[in-house]
C-alpha cells in the first residue's frame, strides 16, 4: 500500500554514445559486443542463471579496470530505459559506506516494514543464493520472477552496443521487481564506491553513507579523503545525505561534494542531536541503546538489537533516514519505529549457524570489520576457547586483517572459498601470519575440511568462527544446511519458489 503522493516521474538524460570497439585481448573484462539479435535458450531457471553467469562479473575478477570506460552509467541508464524506467516508479533510499552498509539497509527496512509499507532491498553480495539479493518485504525474489526477469532483460541486451555486466543486470532486475511489486520504498545498497555504481541512476529521497575506512584501495584510492570523495559520488542535488561524525578531512569532503551538487548534507551527531551509551541487562545482556532528536521524531532509549558498539553509529544513521522519510510523508510512529528496529536481522553477520560444533559466521571482510568482529565475539559470545576458520580475498589489505584475526583467535585455520577465483592462497594466509604472530596454524584445502578440523578440535564450551569474506561464509552457511551432523541454521530469510 502506499500512503505517500506519487513522485514524479524523472527521466534520466542519456548522452549518444559511439559504439565501442572492445576486442577480448585489449579488454578481457568487456564482453564482446552482441551484433546479431539472437539469444541462448532460455526456457528453464538453470538456463537463465548460466546466461546471468555467463556476464562480465566485477566481483570475482582480480584486476578490475575502474574507470569510466568500465563502469558505464550510461549503458546502465540505456538499459533501464528498454525495460520501462523503473527506477523512475520507485520511491528509494540510497546506502553506500564501507563498513555497515548491510546492517543499516536491514535496520531501515525492517522499520519501514513495521510502519505498514512495502519495502524492497537490494543488497549484495548473495551468501547462498543470488534471488537473496533482491528481496520484498524479507523474501527473496522467487524463482518464477527471476526467471520472467532474466529473459526481459536477456532481450532488451540485443539493442545495447555493449554488453551489461552482472551487477548491472542484477541492478536492473532488482529495479524492476520492486517497480513490478509496487513497492513504497526499496533501500538500494551501492556495490562498489559510489560514483560509478549501477546503483547510481536512481534519484533517491535519502542518501546514506556509512563508515568509510580502508577498502577496494587499488580502485578507489589509498586515503580515506579519496575513498570518501567516491562515495560521495551518490550525493544528488536537493537529496538529504546522511553521514555519522567522521574525521576532519573525510566531513570536508562530504561537505565540499554536497556544495558543489547542490545536496543537503547532514551529520548525524552534529547537524541531528545524537547518543548512545553501552549498557547491560539481564534479558538484552551487553548491547547499546540510542537516543535521536529532531524536528518531527524523539526517540529515547532505544536498544540496538545488533551486538557490538559500532553498531551504534549505523543505528543512528537508519533512524535519521526513517526520520528524514517522515518528513517526506511516510507514516512513521515512534512505537512502530522502535518495534521495527527490535526486529531487525541480518544474515551473515554475528550469525550462530549450529549449535554443535557451535558455529557463527561473520562476513567482515577488511580490516575494521574483522576488528569489529573480534570485539563483539568477545563481548557478546561466551566461549572457552576460539577456532577461527579463515579466508579473504587475495586483492584486500591481508596484512592488517591477520593483525586483527591474531588479537581473537586461539587457533587458526587457514582455507579459501570456492566460489570466487580472487581468493587468497591458504599457504600464503599462513606463512603470512607465521611471520606477523610467531603463530602456527593449520591449512585446510576447502571449507569442509577447515570445519572438519576444527570440530575434532574443540569441545562443547568452544567457539568456531568463519569468517574473512561473504564467498567463505556463504559456503559455511550452505555446508552445516547440507549436513547431517550439524545442527541446521534457522535462516533469516526462507527461499521459496
Amino acid at each position: 500500500m502506499s500512503r505517500t503522493t506519487p513522485k514524479k516521474s524523472i527521466k534520466p538524460v542519456v548522452k549518444s554514445v559511439k559504439p565501442a570497439k572492445v576486442t577480448i585481448e585489449a579488454k578481457p573484462e568487456v564482453k564482446p559486443e552482441v551484433k546479431f539479435g539472437k539469444l541462448p535458450d532460455l526456457s528453464t531457471y538453470p538456463l537463465c542463471l548460466r546466461w546471468l553467469h555467463d556476464r562480465t562479473d566485477y566481483e570475482k575478477i582480480r584486476n578490475v579496470q575502474y574507470s569510466d570506460n568500465a563502469f558505464k552509467l550510461d549503458r546502465m541508464r540505456k538499459l533501464l530505459g528498454l525495460i520501462g524506467n523503473p527506477q523512475d516508479e520507485v520511491k528509494t533510499v540510497h546506502v553506500a559506506g564501507t563498513v555497515g552498509k548491510g546492517s543499516t539497509v536491514a535496520m531501515i527496512a525492517s522499520m519501514m516494514r513495521e510502519c505498514g509499507y512495502t519495502v524492497g532491498e537490494f543488497v549484495s553480495p548473495h551468501l547462498v543464493d543470488v534471488r537473496e539479493r533482491v528481496v520484498v518485504n524479507g523474501k527473496p525474489i522467487s524463482k518464477n520472477d527471476f526467471t520472467d526477469l532474466i529473459r526481459k532483460v536477456a532481450k532488451a541486451t540485443l539493442k545495447l552496443n555493449e554488453q551489461p555486466t552482472f551487477f548491472e543486470v542484477m541492478t536492473a532486475i532488482g529495479l524492476k521487481h520492486f517497480a513490478n511489486e509496487a513497492v513504497d520504498i526499496a533501500v538500494i545498497e551501492v556495490g562498489l564506491g559510489g560514483r560509478l555504481d549501477s546503483t547510481n541512476v536512481i534519484t533517491p529521497e535519502v542518501c546514506v553513507i556509512t563508515t568509510i575506512d580502508y577498502d577496494h584501495c587499488k580502485l578507489l584510492g589509498n586515503t580515506l579523503p579519496l575513498i570518501a570523495r567516491e562515495k560521495a559520488g551518490i550525493f544528488k542535488k536537493g537529496v538529504t545525505a546522511l553521514v555519522f561524525d567522521p574525521p576532519a578531512d573525510v566531513e570536508k569532503v562530504f561537505r565540499d561534494v554536497a556544495t558543489k551538487v547542490g545536496a543537503d548534507l547532514r551529520v548525524v551527531n552534529k547537524d541531528i542531536e545524537f547518543s548512545s551509551r553501552f549498557c547491560s541487562d539481564p534479558d538484552l545482556g551487553p548491547h547499546a541503546r540510542v537516543c535521536l532528536y529532531t524536528k518531527t521524531s524523539r526517540l529515547e532509549h532505544l536498544p540496538v538489537p545488533l551486538p557490538g558498539e559500532h553498531q551504534s553509529s549505523n543505528c543512528g544513521l537508519a533512524l535519521s533516514a526513517v526520520d528524514i522519510l517522515k518528513s517526506r510523508g511516510f507514516d512513521c510512529p515512534e512505537n512502530k519505529v522502535t518495534r521495527g528496529l527490535g526486529n531487525v536481522k541480518v544474515p551473515g553477520r554475528m550469525e550462530v549457524i549450529s549449535e554443535r560444533p557451535r558455529i557463527l559466521v561473520d562476513g567482515a571482510h577488511n580490516p575494521a570489520s574483522v576488528q569489529s568482529l573480534m570485539k563483539c565475539v568477545g563481548a557478546h559470545v561466551p566461549y572457552d576457547s576460539m577456532v577461527c576458520i579463515f579466508g579473504c580475498c587475495s586483492d584486500k589489505d591481508v596484512p592488517s586483517m591477520l593483525d586483527k584475526v591474531n588479537l581473537g583467535a586461539d587457533k587458526v585455520i587457514f582455507t579459501r572459498a570456492t566460489t570466487t577465483p580472487r581468493a587468497a592462497s591458504p599457504e600464503d594466509l599462513q606463512k603470512m601470519f607465521a611471520e606477523r604472530s610467531g603463530k602456527m596454524s593449520q591449512v585446510a584445502k576447502n571449507l569442509p575440511e577447515a570445519i572438519e578440523i576444527a570440530t575434532r578440535a574443540v569441545s562443547r564450551e568452544d567457539l568456531i568462527v568463519v569468517t574473512g569474506s561473504f564467498y567463505l561464509v556463504g559456503e559455511a552457511i550452505k555446508y552445516v544446511q547440507q549436513d547431517v551432523n550439524h545442527t541446521p541454521p534457522t535462516p533469516a530469510r526462507a527461499l521459496k519458489d
